[in-house]
């Protein structure tokens, strides 16, 4: 079943029925200023910090779901209603929402009045304007009543929603003409406050929040609203909240535009007063000023739009399938741009709160946006490494408002140096900027340890190197790519974390994972080494890579039993997990349960490990016989059906959720890349499908998650409900599977010397056509595929003339090129 469909040409998802399986949001914002949007126009805003900058407050894991966001009722006299259904939930004769890129436009219509509010963050400025336009379409004259809403968060999320005792007591609010101002502890330690304005004279307001809904009511019927009157009340402590209230008049056929404004102002702290206790609004009133009428918005909408163009523009597919194409020229893209500015702190999931941007999260994330945006993916590695310690570790998560390493959880998640590798080798292989390895980055922010990129990428490659186990594979740590299999953490506390608790000192559990890591990003680095000119650093790195790879077929490799379900030893089979605390196989065909995992396969395959000896082979063909199920790869096999101590968070979840075999997306495409390293086209993209969101359209009643992004996991063939999809957007998902059918099945890769053109798609494919801006060159693709096979490249033409090899060079001459691509 489908609630809406896809305007490509727009480049929206339209959603038709307000009641969608889960609530269906949208991001706005691109800088400093973002908001999350649903579509009954629920959600908050923020400025950088969701967490320490809250804007307006949210209710997460409410009944009914989704309460509190920026509504508009209006008030007819008989009829009270809400443009986007809810919060008062009367019934409309028309709805639509589109959610567009980085916009969000809701219709509503009842009675023959249509009432369209456009949300979204101008560039630029630190604020949300919302257009409302009104239209009269019947043939009499209308009256009727607009009251805005939004409730003021006491900006720290955290302290908001626990420290009542003070909170209760501390709102403060000023009201001057058609402004609300949000000023609750200006006059103390704080810099900042938001305001909430409207264009247009209003005849009244409110800013007591239950002087506004009524101490009994809810969202859906505040008493302001249905007996149509504000109570032009002043927030002192308690609640405050930003409330409008306007009478319009219009004439049949008639139109009227509103443009009301959601902002946050900082002032310095010399200049915080206008006068004694009154706020400076000089800012503010410059802001509002800036989109005081509908033609400046409409311009600023404009250049919005404009802008999204120009990041797509670098990466753009024309091919035989409009599902794949509206995912990676849209869709694909703009998920991996909203995981840049949010990494995984702020979604319907993620409530802001307890995390903020991820070590590990933030370095996948870039290879996803890189080419977009590579000036700011290269500020964002420098300040991922300047999270890292001396020793190469790193605070495993950091706050985006100090970009410093959050102390509640720490580091010792033995994953995180790698990543680091990855992300400034895929911004060099872009840009061809060198310069960053000479950068001076500090250790735990402290400046006088500053050293160069160079040095933290030393360091994270030796944090493996000097953290070896003892089979001679990595520890583990508190977890590595996989936060829920904690083999040192032996936990009987239900009030314990179990990513922050390690019960086992001294632990000596490995990773696989890890090593598999290892092997791709520690050559990586010497390949660094050797370009950097650091010859005898390349060298020693790759003695220690060669050292892991004996290790890994020595100690990591595993026979393959007839059947999953009894244990007997044989040859061949897939790639070990781990080995616990105790020395004990995990993924094993000695173990009961959690036998083959998907993550060693994916990873061991991509670093090249078994290619030549057929390992590779055995392992994808065990992923396909034990993982594999109608809605993607699960992440284990069996299912765990007990709580194994020794294993941690990953046995604590019901059969074919999340990490305990259900399909988790993000680690789905290391398999689709494994296959395309074996030359395997059309298995690699039937995996692609899926899990691809537009292709599961369909099925949204059952997938229940967006049809428009990634979700992180859908449950399993184990599960209850198999196919059900949870956690969307803010997921490592959208980065892989971009960097998955960009880079190995349609094959078009960045390397440091060029272009690479190495397609592997499905023999029945044509070709296909990619327009690919690429170091100040834009280069227009086309690859045919007369003989139908799914690898290999027979050759290639540059603007008609034959090249050797498959890399098309970086011309660097703000020219086009064209590129035939023969495939055969």
């Amino acid at each position: 079943m489908r609630y809406g469909h896809f305007d490509d040409r727009q480049k929206e998802y339209v959603i038709t029925e307000p009641k969608t399986p889960y609530p269906w949001i949208n991001y706005l914002g691109t800088e400093e200023f973002f908001s999350l949007i649903s579509n009954t126009a629920g959600g908050y805003s923020f400025y950088k910090d969701a967490r320490l900058r809250r804007i307006t407050r949210y209710r997460y894991n409410n009944v009914p779901i989704d309460e509190g966001g920026k509504y508009f009722y209006i008030n007819e006299g008989v009829t009270v209603w809400s443009p986007g259904w809810k919060p008062v939930k009367t019934a409309l004769d028309h709805y639509e929402c589109r959610h567009g890129l980085g916009y969000t436009i809701i219709t509503g219509e009842k009675n023959k009045l249509e009432a369209q509010v456009t949300y979204f963050v101008p560039l630029g400025d630190n604020c949300e304007i919302q257009k409302v336009k009104l239209t009269n379409k019947s043939d009499t004259q209308k009256k009727l009543k607009l009251f805005s809403f939004v409730e003021f968060c006491l900006w720290n999320a955290l302290d908001d929603m626990t420290n009542f005792q003070r909170n209760l007591s501390t709102g403060e609010v000023e009201v001057k003409s058609s402004v609300i101002y949000h000023k609750t502890e200006y006059k103390e330690r704080r810099n900042h406050y938001a305001f909430y304005s409207v264009n247009q004279p209003i005849q009244g307001f409110d800013t007591d929040r239950e002087s506004f809904i009524g101490l009994y009511n809810g969202f859906a019927n505040p008493d302001a609203v249905m007996e149509g009157v504000s109570r032009n009340s002043v927030a002192h402590g308690w609640s405050p909240v930003g409330s409008h209230m306007l009478e319009i008049n219009l004439a049949a056929g008639q139109e009227k535009e509103l443009i009301f404004i959601l902002g946050y102002v900082e002032n310095d702290e010399d200049n915080k007063w206008e006068s004694p206790g009154v706020i400076n609004k000089q800012k503010a009133e410059n802001l509002i000023a800036r989109y005081k009428d509908t033609n400046s918005v409409n311009e600023a909408f404009e250049k919005l739009k404009n802008y999204w163009s120009q990041l797509f523009s670098v990466y753009q597919l024309k091919s035989h399938d409009e599902k794949l194409s509206r995912m990676v020229n849209i869709w694909n893209q703009y998920q991996c741009m909203v995981t840049f500015n949010m990494s995984r702190s702020a979604s319907y999931f993620e409530s802001g709160i307890g995390r903020g941007l991820g070590f590990r999260d933030s370095n996948q994330d870039l290879i996803g946006f890189v080419h977009q945006i590579p000036q700011k993916a290269k500020q964002r590695i420098l300040d991922i490494a300047a999270t890292q310690f001396e020793d190469g570790g790193a605070y495993h998560q950091y706050q985006p408002l100090t970009k410093k390493g959050n102390n509640e959880i720490g580091g010792n998640f033995n994953d995180d140096p790698l990543w680091l590798i990855l992300s400034t080798a895929s911004y060099i292989k872009e840009t061809g900027d060198w310069s960053i390895l000479d950068e001076q980055v500090p250790f735990d922010n402290d400046q006088t340890k500053a050293k160069s990129l160079f040095e933290h990428l030393k360091r994270s490659f030796y944090h493996v190197v000097n953290n070896l186990g003892p089979h001679n594979l990595p520890l583990i740590g508190r977890a590595d790519w996989n936060d829920c299999l904690n083999l040192n953490c032996f936990s009987k506390n239900p009030d314990e974390s179990f990513q922050t608790t390690e019960n086992k000192q001294g632990g000596v559990a490995e990773s696989m994972v890890i090593a598999g890591m290892f092997v791709l990003y520690g050559s990586e680095f010497a390949e660094l080494c050797g370009r950097h000119g650091e010859k005898k650093e390349a060298k020693a790195a790759d003695a220690h890579v060669k050292k892991m790879v004996e290790s890994i077929n020595k100690h990591g490799w595993d026979g393959q039993p007839e059947g999953l379900d009894r244990i007997k030893p044989a040859s061949g089979g897939w790639f070990l997990r781990a080995y616990d605390y105790f020395g004990k196989k995990v993924g094993s065909q000695e173990n009961e349960e959690g036998k083959v995992f998907i993550e060693s396969q994916g990873f061991c395959v991509m670093a090249g490990i078994g290619l030549e000896d057929g390992k590779a082979r055995l392992a994808l063909e065990s992923v396909r016989k034990y993982l594999d199920c109608e809605y993607g790869i699960v992440l284990n096999n069996p299912a765990f059906t007990k709580y194994h101590i020794n294993l941690g968070e990953i046995s604590t979840y019901p059969a074919g959720y999340k990490e305990n075999a259900g399909v988790f997306c993000h680690n789905n495409p290391w398999i689709m890349i494994a296959e395309t390293m074996l030359g395997n086209g059309d298995r690699a993209f039937e995996y692609y499908k899926k899990i691809a969101p537009s292709y599961l359209e369909d099925i949204s009643e059952l997938h229940k998650m967006e049809p428009y992004v990634y979700s992180q996991m859908i449950a399993g063939k184990d599960a209850f409900k198999p196919g059900e999809a949870k956690n969307s957007w803010l997921t490592g998902t959208a980065a892989w599977n971009f960097y998955a059918i960009a880079q190995y099945i349609l094959g078009i890769r960045p390397e440091y010397d060029g272009l690479l053109i190495d397609p592997c798609i499905p023999r029945g494919w044509d070709g296909f056509v990619i327009e690919r801006k690429f170091r100040n060159t834009v280069y227009q693709i086309t690859v045919q595929n007369p003989k139908h096979v799914s690898k290999s490249v027979k050759e290639i033409l540059i603007d008609d003339k034959k090249i050797k090899g498959n890399i098309l060079p970086a011309f660097g001459d703000d020219k086009t090129h064209s590129a035939t691509v023969i495939m055969g």
